[in-house]
């Protein structure tokens, strides 16, 4: 009876340790574990400049060795700790973290996989959880429901950009075509026309006849207006979100509320539970086993 008691409890502190911030230990880990990864990016970065790669190669391999060995017993044992092992293979962080681990075991294999080890970065999310930055997430969920708000009317736009490029694309090849490399064909001159649009200007091609020229600088008005356009659509959203909020608050004082609590469940993964919640609002399961 005090063996499986024992092993309960071991898998619980570990998970605690791992998976939550808000414990001394649990903290502590998420530091370590985010030092370690920009220590990662680092040493691949560092990598790269066959100056300093030639002079300590033997270092940042060691180096980069130690760490992948160590993401590695980190992910067997966020394995370990939860009951249901796939759920957390396939969740999101789940796939995060094997892809930021394997590249290295396939450098052995595949030469200049390595690299991919850059993937690691994407674990540096982890830090919104670590810091408590949940508390200034607030507007940026209003901001992501007003992009989705607003993506219909986006689409249309950008549908209507493509369809203007292609015209004056085709406008400019019959312009410069005969005179001008650069207007070789319709699709260089629609790459061209992009570019303007977008007031990127790449300089690689650019218009020599007066006329081309006059549409030339047509298009980069236009591209101004163009720029402008997704901007309005998204900042009126974005107003319109804010006023609802407001006039909802009375309505809807839970769903709303930001929470800080970085318990996640053992049994289904779920996160984000109620500030001092006792159970996973999902399947049940108490969060804190002692």
């Amino acid at each position: 009876m005090i063996e499986p008691k024992r092993d309960k409890n071991w898998k619980t502190q570990l998970h605690e340790i791992i998976y939550e911030a808000d414990t001394p230990a649990g903290k502590l880990f998420d530091i370590i574990l985010l030092i370690a990864i920009i220590a990662s990016i680092l040493l691949v970065m560092l990598e790269s400049v066959e100056s300093i790669d030639v002079k300590y190669h033997s270092f940042l391999n060691i180096s980069e060795w130690t760490i992948t060995v160590l993401f590695t017993l980190e992910y067997i044992a966020r394995i370990i700790t939860v009951k249901k092992p796939f759920k957390y293979i396939f969740s999101f962080y789940g796939v995060i973290d094997l892809l930021s681990t394997a590249p290295k075991y396939l450098s052995i294999i595949f030469v200049g996989t390595h690299a991919l080890v850059a993937l690691r970065a994407l674990r540096l999310l982890r830090v919104f959880r670590i810091l408590k930055l949940a508390r200034f997430l607030g507007a940026s969920n209003n901001l992501t429901t007003a992009l989705k708000a607003s993506r219909a009317k986006i689409s249309v736009f950008l549908f209507a950009v493509v369809i203007l490029a292609v015209i004056l694309g085709t406008i400019m090849y019959l312009i410069e075509g005969d005179k001008n490399e650069g207007f070789a064909n319709i699709p260089k001159s629609v790459y061209w026309c992009i570019v303007t649009l977008t007031t990127v200007g790449f300089g690689d091609i650019a218009p020599q006849t007066p006329f081309g020229q006059f549409i030339a600088s047509i298009i980069m008005i236009l591209g101004y207006g163009i720029i402008a356009v997704p901007t309005g659509i998204v900042s009126a959203e974005y107003s319109s979100q804010g006023n609802s909020n407001k006039n909802s608050t009375s309505e809807q004082p839970e769903t709303k509320k930001v929470r800080l609590n970085s318990q996640s469940c053992s049994n289904c993964l779920k996160s984000d539970h109620r500030d001092g919640a006792q159970n996973c609002y999902n399947c049940g399961e108490p969060l804190h086993n002692n």
